[in-house]
């Protein structure tokens, strides 16, 4: 999900349960639930077979799946990526009425998980029921935080909406086609729901800094153009199956230029001479959560949720400061060992004005991230039993989208929807995309990071679906971060400058817990913030800015990455020290990822009943 790279939030922002919040009591209600640990591990951890289905299981699994329908029918954009296809002409209700009306359903739902008696449930249903009322708890804790008057950033917002949910439709039959053009026709509806909800935040001063999001304006009016069969949005009408009749292809294309030309540009204008005369001037002065309404209380609330721990920001704040020491180190040792003549800033410069270490050409760029992830392919199974079967793509980011995004994330795929996992790069500005940093950024983006973990989580039929889809951003992040690191064991890193990028990659995570807490904690500067991330990471000064900018608008995603690899490092060193010459890299790699995604604590207990499991077999 790195979007520097992260995942990708097309999908995850629309998770209604949000296992990035937090509630109150989280050392308590994390405490009940893995005190029952022991009895919740799968039973085939424990080469046992599944109990047999008793009255409770079988009523917690009939309240999943009145969930999960529920979230298919309100979060149709959220099903659409998923591969369901009910909600394929709708956009997700962002009304006021709407919003209002949602809130009410995880208070329903913990009504009736309370009428299931979990001391009859064991393995997977004990552990399910506890991490579904983990999230619902964690649901109804962000209740008095707004969020939803945030609506709008510039990575994520919904001048993106259209063409990203565009790309994830199915195009396949004529009522596919009419599905699309029921979207293009209500896209005007949904931004001004959308508007509604930022004027809302206008008054309630909620609202994002202007800095950050000065760009918008620019990325809708790149998506503008004089004839509307111009548009990406045109795309699906320009290739049809040939069970389309040609009648039926002319008249869609006729409907779908119209719905372009006459109701979504029209919109899109509308929604940015918004954004650029009410909602920038109103912005906030200020860049740091704490100066919201409520602010300190809303970041710490958002720094629990991310790590999935009871950390405080300034705790946060003091083990990124351990970790930039120390990675500092072995960046220093890296340069010592190539032989370089100079100090730290001058091997940067080097790195940075060398033509050697740039393309010249974005194909050349893409090329080179399809090598590397051919060669990462191979290597896949010396560190893992089973493999997903999902396969996945490289791809470039829009060239309206480019600029400000980051050097690269993955959009997850689906086996439901028949659509690939993606690993987009970025191909603006040539020469902030360095070579030595290329191999790094495909371990964390595709294999074995985000797209192993991800869809490894999707295609776990056993379990139930909330779990197959969910995503606790320290285990997400942490995992891909970890996966960094395995490139010295899948033979990558061999010259002294891809050994470098690596590190700037990991001081990269590390910068980020002192300036987001810094910024959203402590009253830092956006200068303050970036000043400190060149001093220390080596990155390009237009890779930093759009780094900081991420921060500034998703107070605490970004405390989640290191916070989980240090986690999942610590983990394996305690596994390979008590195993001994027993441990298997393999195993470990499959139990830390065939139960899906799980909060750190959580996943401390599983490894360690794994570690117990193997020492006894």
């Amino acid at each position: 999900m790195e979007r520097h790279g992260a995942v990708s939030k097309k999908v995850l922002v629309q998770l209604p349960l949000t296992a990035r919040t937090s509630m109150p009591n989280f050392s308590a209600r994390l405490a009940l639930l893995t005190t029952t640990i022991f009895a919740l591990i799968s039973p085939l951890l424990l080469g046992q077979e599944p109990a047999a289905e008793n009255s409770a299981s079988a009523k917690l699994h009939a309240l999943f799946e009145e969930d999960w329908q529920w979230r298919m029918d309100n979060y149709p954009t959220w099903g659409t990526a998923l591969g369901d296809k009910r909600g394929n002409d709708r956009w997700t209700d962002m009304s006021r009425e709407a919003i209002d009306l949602r809130q009410k359903h995880p208070h329903e739902l913990l009504e009736k998980l309370k009428q299931i008696d979990p001391s009859q449930l064991s393995g997977q249903d004990l552990l399910s029921y506890e991490l579904f009322e983990y999230e619902l708890n964690n649901e109804l804790a962000g209740e008095k935080f707004p969020a939803e008057l945030l609506a709008l950033d510039q990575l994520d917002g919904p001048q993106f909406r259209l063409p990203q949910t565009a790309e994830q439709m199915p195009f396949d039959t004529v009522e596919d086609y009419e599905n699309y053009l029921a979207r293009l026709s209500s896209y005007p509806k949904f931004l001004d729901q959308i508007t509604a909800l930022l004027q809302e935040g206008i008054e309630k001063r909620w609202v994002q800094p202007p800095g950050p999001l000065a760009s918008i304006p620019k990325q809708i009016g790149g998506q503008l153009k004089a004839d509307a069969t111009d548009s990406p949005l045109y795309k699906p009408f320009q290739e049809f199956p040939e069970s389309i009749s040609e009648a039926d292809q002319a008249r869609l294309k006729e409907a779908g230029k119209k719905a372009i030309a006459q109701q979504v540009f029209p919109a899109m204008l509308k929604f940015k001479e918004f954004v650029e005369d009410e909602y920038l001037p109103n912005g906030a002065d200020v860049i740091g959560a704490a100066a919201l309404p409520n602010g300190r209380e809303y970041y710490a609330y958002k720094a629990r949720s991310s790590t999935t721990t009871d950390l405080t920001p300034q705790e946060i704040h003091e083990i990124g400061l351990s970790e930039v020491k120390r990675i500092r180190g072995e960046m220093e040792k890296v340069i010592r060992e190539s032989g370089f003549q100079g100090d730290f800033d001058d091997f940067v410069k080097f790195l940075k004005s060398d033509p050697q270490f740039y393309y010249t050409e974005a194909d050349d760029l893409m090329l080179g991230y399809r090598d590397i992830a051919k060669r990462v392919d191979a290597q896949l199974p010396k560190l893992f039993v089973t493999l997903p079967r999902l396969p996945y793509g490289v791809r470039t980011f829009p060239d309206y989208e480019a600029p400000n995004q980051t050097s690269a994330r993955y959009y997850p795929g689906s086996i439901e929807a028949a659509r690939a996992g993606f690993f987009m790069a970025n191909t603006y500005a040539l020469d902030s995309r360095p070579k030595y940093e290329m191999e790094a950024l495909t371990l964390h983006e595709a294999v074995p990071g985000h797209h192993l973990q991800i869809a490894r989580a999707q295609e776990l039929t056993d379990l139930p679906r909330f779990r197959r889809h969910g995503h606790y951003t320290a285990f997400v992040e942490g995992w891909a971060l970890y996966a960094e690191s395995l490139g010295e064991e899948m033979d990558f890193y061999q010259t002294p400058y891809d050994k470098f990028g690596q590190l700037t990659f990991e001081m990269w995570r590390a910068c980020r817990l002192v300036v987001d807490t810094g910024m959203h904690n402590m009253g830092w500067s956006r200068q303050q913030a970036i000043t400190f991330f060149q001093e220390n990471s080596g990155k390009s000064p237009l890779e930093v800015a759009v780094e900081i900018d991420r921060y500034i608008v998703w107070p605490g995603q970004a405390l989640a990455y290191k916070i989980g690899e240090l986690k999942i490092k610590q983990l394996r060193a305690k596994a390979e020290q008590e195993l001994g010459d027993d441990f298997d890299i393999r195993q470990f790699h499959n139990a830390l990822l065939d139960n899906g995604a799980l909060p750190l604590p959580i996943l401390e207990r599983v490894i360690d009943r794994w570690i117990a499991q193997q020492k006894s077999s």
